[in-house]
């Protein structure tokens, strides 16, 4: 009997510990596990989903010696009109494609996106949906395929946009969300972690320096958001590696400071105009330091210089160093080919160096497209590229009326410069009224131009005002 009481007294006891237990965890997943979801409220609103419309090249178009195909071959072939399938109508019109991607708010009161150029490249519309369902026909500002960014502009209040994170905080191992509209299904929030900084390789004449995260990047995440633990972004998704097409755990981001960079040009511009030293780098490997003695363990070690170039006029010479640009180290090749294809082209930098194993330091200015230094007593005579325009120095008998100015001698057709009303064989007299004879004189007025740009153009006997922005 007294042992019956005892068990009946511990099962009282156990029973009310366990209630107890069970009280103490629900407090404790009420206050002790965390959760993205508060950070998660403040940060997606800043990213859309894109959907793009883009016209099929000629090439595709369903004809057969310029005869309209019957209604079941184009129905076979799925031929889309723009505004949708329409078999009843006489009227030829040109197949489309669509595509789907996604793009961060970043700057709210101008309705600034960036996101990817693979994204909107080629694109005939672009429709940008907010996380509250709101649609919006978006414009392009310009675009920048070496290193996947573009930057889109749409008309809207209300927006929110996202703080970016100081990337020289950043270490693999850090938490990250990546976010963004995969398979065009909807915004979709993933998390991992930053598994590799400083990738690149993915294709050699672009300009990389991602971010490698295993949180799912997918299909239609191009454009999206990777932020850290705090909300900031640390960069924009834009490429994964994968044999069938989904997510293997290996994204890539193009980090906050390249992203940064890029849209200072976009934004001014409308495109990257690349900056040059005129050199061709190396690393430096511990070969070459044993080699050479050079006096550092790390660095872009100059291997030519270019006649006439940015480098020369600052005095490079073949076996230095460079170890810094300003304030920005330099470890290697693929850093300085970065850091200076992000500079604008005349910026006064500093580069620091090693000669011999002695610390110098250079002041340069930097160059053009082959890297000559534009300095405004200089007329290299050659071309310049203005949003997808290429302009080179006038040739006599190109217009009997102009002694002076730049001729268009090659047009992308679907560059901001042609939709502006620029055309081949134009002559470029001034830009915003201030008069340019030569690429020089045009890069110096560019920059005294902003984004804006009104273009005086001699077209045959008519002069013309254009406004590209």
């Amino acid at each position: 009997m007294r042992n019956k009481l005892a068990f009946c007294l511990l099962a009282v006891v156990l029973s009310t510990l366990t209630v107890q237990v069970q009280a103490i965890s629900t407090e404790a997943l009420k206050q002790g596990i965390p959760s993205l979801a508060p950070m998660l409220e403040q940060v997606t609103p800043a990213v859309v989903s894109i959907r793009v419309t883009k016209s099929m090249p000629e090439s595709q178009n369903y004809y057969f010696n310029n005869q309209r195909l019957p209604e079941e071959l184009r129905r076979f072939f799925d031929v889309q009109p723009e505004n949708g399938p329409d078999f009843n109508s006489d009227q030829p019109r040109r197949p489309y494609a669509t595509g789907a991607g996604s793009g961060i708010i970043i700057d709210a009161s101008r309705g600034y996106i960036v996101t990817n150029h693979h994204v909107v490249d080629g694109a005939d519309s672009i429709v940008v949906q907010t996380s509250d369902n709101r649609t919006f026909d978006a414009r392009l500002l310009g675009s920048d395929a070496s290193t996947d960014v573009a930057l889109i502009e749409i008309d809207a209040d209300k927006l929110v946009d996202i703080p970016l994170a100081d990337i020289s905080t950043v270490q693999v191992g850090d938490y990250v969300v990546a976010i963004g509209n995969p398979f065009g299904i909807g915004q979709t929030v993933t998390s991992g972690i930053v598994s590799a900084l400083g990738r690149a390789g993915l294709n050699n004449d672009n300009y990389e320096d991602f971010i490698q995260t295993d949180a799912a990047i997918n299909l239609g995440n191009s454009g999206g958001a990777l932020v850290d633990m705090e909300g900031r972004l640390i960069g924009m998704n834009t490429a994964i590696i994968s044999g069938s097409g989904g997510s293997n755990g290996i994204g890539f981001a193009v980090p906050g400071d390249m992203l940064s960079a890029v849209l200072e040009h976009l934004e001014r511009d409308g495109e990257v105009r690349r900056g040059m030293l005129g050199v061709t780098i190396a690393d430096v490997t511990p070969e070459v330091t044993s080699a050479l003695d050079v006096g550092v363990d790390s660095g872009a070690i100059v291997t030519s210089i270019l006649p006439d170039s940015a480098a020369e006029r600052a005095g490079l010479e073949i076996s230095d160093v460079i170890v810094a640009v300003d304030d920005h180290k330099i470890a290697g090749s693929r850093e300085l080919r970065n850091t200076v294809g992000l500079l604008t082209r005349g910026q006064e930098v500093k580069l620091t160096l090693y000669r011999g194993g002695k610390r110098l330091q250079l002041d340069a200015r930097i160059g053009g497209p082959e890297g000559q230094a534009t300095l405004a007593s200089q007329d290299t005579g050659g071309s310049t590229d203005f949003r997808g325009a290429q302009l080179g120095a006038l040739n006599a008998g190109s217009n009997a009326a102009v002694d002076a100015g730049l001729e268009v001698i090659a047009i992308n057709q679907q560059s901001p410069a042609w939709a502006a009303g620029l055309r081949e064989g134009d002559i470029v007299v001034e830009v915003n009224r201030q008069s340019v004879a030569s690429p020089d004189d045009f890069e110096d007025a560019l920059q005294a131009a902003g984004r804006f740009t009104a273009l005086t153009v001699v077209r045959g006997s008519q002069r013309l005002l254009l406004f590209v922005s």
